[in-house]
């Protein structure tokens, strides 16, 4: 009973939230404002959460909902399957987690009547459109949740740069909307199959079948922020509050890969085999490019935006693996590859979200989010700093955390790839692989430079050394996140069973049941070709640190010796002497920043006798932004300058615009007819 009740609950949290939104309106400058919406949405999204993996493990028939709602002829249907259920979960996992921290986040929230109204209807939209099971209502819930996303990206409008990250993102929602919209339209057909259950019997031509996978890609990658379809995600996701920034890069861009999930992998059918080619281009771009911006960044918001690309590459490579796997009935390595995206779905959901709480923490307690004014936080934030730093060696792919294990997955099915048959395949899966692993090298040098530069060390600015711990309200969200990244990378065998029936409904196969391995051992195709214990390595890494620990105490001088630290020529405690965010990515930008941004140094050195010091600036370029965008840019701005003077005509020549118009069309008709 308690599966066959899955959507009625869900869409009761949906109501709840939606009636949340409204009580933030009634009540969002109000003090009892923050804990009534933040305490409700905490609630709704948890109970959503649990019924969802009640439906997820439970394994039981798919539950749904038809209401009398939407379009007359169609009404509005809701589904909950093995797929949405998994999505669902992360989705209010995550929102549970955010509406968690924001209990104590929201207490520095400067305009929280921006915020309030529009936290649970985000919610709300997200939720619903991982429920939506027909077209209409599937669209319908994907613009509430983009202009819920673009109402709390404008929360802070008078700051610098928001208002145009809000402007790009508005544009860019509109575009992916557009093209999810033409995509549904395609599988609806001529006959108006408008319910996915109707799309997902029908058959559709190799014609249809190419437009909706390039339109899906379109679409949902515009939402998930795929190169080169990146360009609003670093400048919205820092604009908004540090908790709804953890939501739109955590839990939204995985709103996204569901999308293109549920029409690729679900409503289209089996799609040929060249279709990963696309996808695994776009994910492989995006891995190396996100993760190559975000080492360039000293805004640590922004540079956690552009780790957000490189993460949804690294889920769309594996995506891209099980088609291909799929399309040649290698059910097994499929059900693989699909098992590390979701994984990676769920792992990420959890990570990103941790270090934008651990960004926000840092914000609020100090003012500032520029690497270069940060520094020595690690005394003064210590919980803070240890929980960041779980983040960091989760989101670089270090075991015995979560993020190794989806990243790992990755690899053994890119090592299955010799089996394929088509060339183009066997040739490309070996380079994206090698992709895969060039974006994890330089992850990890991401993330040390984060780390490093923002907690350790001295501190840069007076605003860092008055910087003190936050409230335990934020820490134990925080803290919630890391224990789930540490559970997760000792115990993957309970995740990967939890989604088989995931696996099974998208690509027909699933993997080797892990319960029945001895030691928790996770194995993906064999014990004979590979295998991980991630509770052994965890138990062998604590082993090994406290028994160094011991052996230092036992064995070292007992005797109390001071003397000068190391100063390396620099006896001057000046924190200008340090290492710098810009110079620890010197070296990575002079790799790659001439290919990549067109990387550009100028050095101003003054004339002998002038007391000015000298400078070295650094430009960077976002060469999709100029190459695709800008000249769109520059050409509307150039049409709508051009088409100013028509507000100004006489009543007379707009009446004549008006009948040229008409009879143009009727001409249209006429030849068409």
């Amino acid at each position: 009973m308690a599966v066959l009740a899955s959507v009625p609950v869900a869409l009761a949290c949906v109501a709840v939230l939606l009636a949340t939104a409204v009580v933030g309106v009634a009540a969002g400058r109000r003090p009892v404002g923050r804990p009534l919406v933040y305490g409700i949405c905490l609630t709704a999204t948890a109970v959503a959460c649990a019924a969802a993996v009640v439906q997820l493990t439970a394994g039981g028939p798919a539950d749904t909902v038809v209401l009398p709602l939407g379009l007359p002829w169609l009404g509005a249907h809701f589904r909950l399957d093995a797929l949405s259920a998994f999505f669902l979960a992360v989705v209010n996992l995550g929102a549970a987690a955010a509406s968690l921290y924001g209990l104590g986040y929201g207490r520095h929230e400067p305009a929280p009547h921006r915020v309030l109204p529009f936290f649970p209807a985000f919610l709300a939209g997200m939720n619903l459109v991982v429920l939506a099971a027909d077209a209409f209502s599937f669209l319908l819930s994907w613009e509430f949740m983009s202009l819920a996303s673009w109402a709390l990206v404008m929360a802070h409008h008078r700051e610098a740069g928001n208002a145009r990250a809000g402007y790009v993102y508005l544009v860019m929602a509109s575009f992916g909307t557009l093209a999810l919209l033409l995509t549904l339209g395609l599988l609806a057909g001529p006959e108006g199959g408008y319910a996915f259950a109707q799309m997902r019997d029908a058959a559709h031509a190799p014609t249809v079948v190419a437009l909706v996978l390039v339109l899906a890609l379109v679409g949902a990658g515009s939402k998930a922020g795929v190169v080169p379809l990146h360009v609003w995600l670093p400048l919205a996701h820092p604009a908004a509050p540090s908790h709804v920034s953890a939501l739109m890069s955590g839990v939204m861009t995985k709103v996204a890969v569901y999308g293109f999930v549920r029409i690729v992998f679900d409503l289209l059918g089996t799609a040929p085999w060249w279709s990963a080619l696309l996808v695994l281009a776009v994910g492989g771009a995006s891995a190396v490019l996100g993760v190559l911006y975000a080492l360039m960044q000293t805004d640590l918001k922004r540079l956690l935006a552009y780790s957000t690309i490189e993460n949804i590459g690294i889920v769309f490579v594996a995506l891209g693996l099980a088609l291909a796997f799929r399309a040649n009935g290698m059910e097994l390595a499929a059900a693989l590859a699909f098992t590390a995206a979701l994984l990676h779905v769920l792992n990420h959901a959890l990570f990103k979200s941790l270090l934008f709480f651990g960004a926000g923490a840092v914000l609020s307690a100090t003012g500032e989010r520029d690497l270069e004014r940060l520094g020595g936080l690690i005394h003064r934030m210590p919980a803070t700093s240890a929980l960041f730093l779980v983040g960091c060696v989760a989101i670089s792919a270090l075991p015995p955390l979560n993020g190794f294990v989806s990243e790992w997955l990755a690899f053994q099915a890119v090592l299955q790839s010799p089996e394929l048959p088509q060339w183009g395949l066997r040739i490309m899966v070996p380079a994206i692989g090698g992709l895969l692993a060039l974006a994890a090298a330089l992850a990890g040098a991401c993330f040390v430079r984060a780390f490093g530069i923002a907690f350790l060390g001295r501190a840069r600015s007076q605003a860092a050394e008055r910087a003190t711990e936050v409230d335990r309200v934020s820490l134990a969200a925080m803290a919630a996140l890391a224990g789930l990244c540490l559970l997760a990378g000792i115990l993957p065998g309970t995740l990967i069973d939890a989604v088989a029936p995931v696996a099974e409904l998208a690509v027909g196969g699933r993997m080797p049941a892990q319960q029945a391995v001895d030691w928790l051992t996770i194995v993906p195709i064999a014990e004979s070709r590979s295998s991980y214990n991630g509770l052994l390595v965890f138990a062998f890494i604590a082993a090994s640190a406290v028994l160094t620990m011991l052996a230092i105490h036992r064995f070292a001088s007992r005797a109390l010796r001071r003397a000068p630290a190391w100063d390396c020529g620099f006896p001057d405690p000046s924190p200008v002497t340090q290492y710098t965010a810009g110079s620890f990515a010197q070296p990575i930008r002079r790799v790659f920043g001439p290919i990549a941004f067109r990387a550009g140094e100028r050095v101003e050195m003054p004339a002998p006798g002038d007391p000015r010091p000298a400078r070295l600036t650094v430009e960077l370029r976002d060469l999709v932004w100029d190459w695709l965008y800008g000249p769109v840019a520059a050409a509307v701005g150039f049409v709508a300058d051009r088409m100013d003077p028509l507000q100004f005509l006489t009543i007379r020549r707009y009446l004549g615009m008006v009948f040229l118009s008409l009879v143009g069309l009727l001409l249209v008709i006429a030849i068409w007819g």
